[in-house]
């Protein structure tokens, strides 16, 4: 049975029992008579025998998911060992050409001991697949019909509910917890490895970024460098153009949207601001390289000036229209959140609207606007395709807006571009340079959090 379909029937009995217990409910409660015995509406009772039916099945569903494809691989290996078929090539390989052949002409242009493992693999895989629905669903349908014969009025069911539900939410926040744990530590293993290869230090203190290496020793680029010096400069050299554009663009906007604007004009101008956050990253890029990137060249070479095809000015610029909705939609809602006491309360003191901004209204949102601008900066840290596009790739170490650099992140995409091999160096550093960005972001972080807090327990 097709992964859809079963899931299809296991949301179909929960229906079933969530009706037929809510059914059960109210013919007792009818029978009783007595409203002040009702202390539950029935729709929980229907909730507890749904989630009673439905949960357990899915957990079983996703662990027989998992353990299926190993389950099979083993099987198929142990049949190749016993039949004596020879495996001239990589065994993981051997089984691949068998898993992909999906179609008569892919399964006909196969050897004949490839179609005899081939037939034995697709009877494998239908009985395994065939055995977990009947297991799920058979589990699904004694789940519920226990669920049906022990509910009754006696049950606490709003309290049962509330517990399913808090356990649901604590299982969600404990997967992205882990995700995030898992995330940082295979990049930390990862990066281990190359850190075994290049010493930390040249790679945190290296001016030179090459990571080429020739397969024989005697070809050119056989000594790689991987000094991230020039990544880290290149990439702060972008964000900090992008924050020069998009923090005052973007927050005078927010002043004006929230303190100044009517209802018409803010009505309009806020959901056509907020479309550059949905405009994709590429067409950006396309804007940069085509017009932006070509109109600062012809500038500069009117001004005597030497601008490369590529700058990061260009990049810069454009990364901060990208973001300025980032900055003004939270500084927005930051500022209408302020209590208008606080604003009647200066004015009637005398203080201009613009004083009460200045002085008031901004010191007193200052917590989400350091969120707004810090959401903006790891945004401009993390982009890719607009780099790509208007900076370009090479790893120049300056700080001249003019000239062409690169980032981190270009420089992870290029280093895990088509086949590669995690034996080494070179593509080992694409996740020591992942590790770098992840322990910027957590110093970002750290100091975000203590502007807020400082301000939040001044204002407050």
């Amino acid at each position: 049975m097709k992964f859809s379909a079963l899931i299809f029937l296991l949301l179909l009995f929960a229906a079933f029992s969530y009706f037929m217990a809510r059914q059960k409910i109210t013919t007792a409660y009818r029978q009783h008579k007595q409203k002040k015995k009702i202390l539950t509406l029935p729709k929980y009772f229907g909730y507890v025998a749904a989630l009673c039916s439905l949960l357990p099945a899915l957990l079983v569903l996703f662990f027989l998911q998992v353990v299926e494809e190993p389950y099979i691989n083993s099987e198929i290996s142990a049949y190749i060992v016993e039949s004596n078929i020879d495996a001239n090539e990589d065994l993981d390989l051997y089984l691949n050409d068998i898993k992909s052949a999906d179609t008569p002409e892919k399964v006909s242009a196969l050897s004949p001991e490839k179609q005899q493992v081939y037939q034995r693999y697709h009877e494998i895989e239908t009985t395994t697949n065939r055995t977990i629905s009947v297991v799920v669903l058979a589990l699904s349908i004694l789940l519920a019909i226990w669920g049906l014969k022990k509910i009754n009025t006696d049950t606490p069911a709003r309290k049962v509910f509330e517990k399913i539900i808090e356990g649901i939410l604590l299982l969600a926040a404990s997967i992205a917890i882990m995700t995030t744990v898992g995330i940082v530590f295979s990049v930390l293993f990862e990066s281990t490895r190359f850190f075994g290869e290049v010493p930390i230090l040249s790679f945190m203190f290296g001016t030179e970024w090459s990571p080429q290496t020739a397969i024989r020793a005697d070809q050119v680029g056989s000594s790689a460098a991987f000094g991230a010096v020039p990544l880290f400069v290149g990439t702060m050299l972008i964000s900090f153009i992008a924050l020069l554009v998009s923090v005052p663009l973007g927050l005078m906007s927010a002043i004006y949207l929230s303190e100044y604007a009517s209802k018409s004009i803010r009505s309009v101008a806020k959901p056509v601001l907020e479309i550059l956050a949905g405009i994709p990253t590429v067409v950006y890029g396309f804007f940069a390289a085509l017009t932006v990137a070509p109109f600062i060249r012809d500038l500069g070479e009117s001004l005597g000036l030497s601008v490369a095809s590529e700058s990061a000015l260009a990049a810069g610029l454009v990364m901060g229209i990208m973001i300025i909705p980032f900055v003004s939609s939270l500084s927005d809602d930051v500022l209408s959140a302020v209590p208008q006491s606080l604003r009647e309360g200066s004015l009637g003191l005398g203080a201009t609207r613009s004083e009460t901004i200045i002085k008031v209204l901004i010191p007193a949102a200052l917590p989400g606007i350091v969120g707004g601008v810090l959401l903006a900066a790891s945004r401009a840290i993390g982009e890719t395709m607009i780099v790509v596009m208007a900076a370009g790739l090479a790893a120049n170490l300056t700080v001249n807006p003019l000239e062409a650099v690169t980032t981190v992140t270009v420089q992870i995409v290029t280093l895990l571009t088509g086949d590669q091999e995690f034996d080494s160096a070179k593509t080992l550093a694409a996740f020591a340079l992942g590790l770098m960005l992840f322990v910027t972001t957590l110093i970002l972080n750290v100091i975000a959090l203590h502007v807020v807090r400082k301000y939040r327990e001044q204002y407050e």
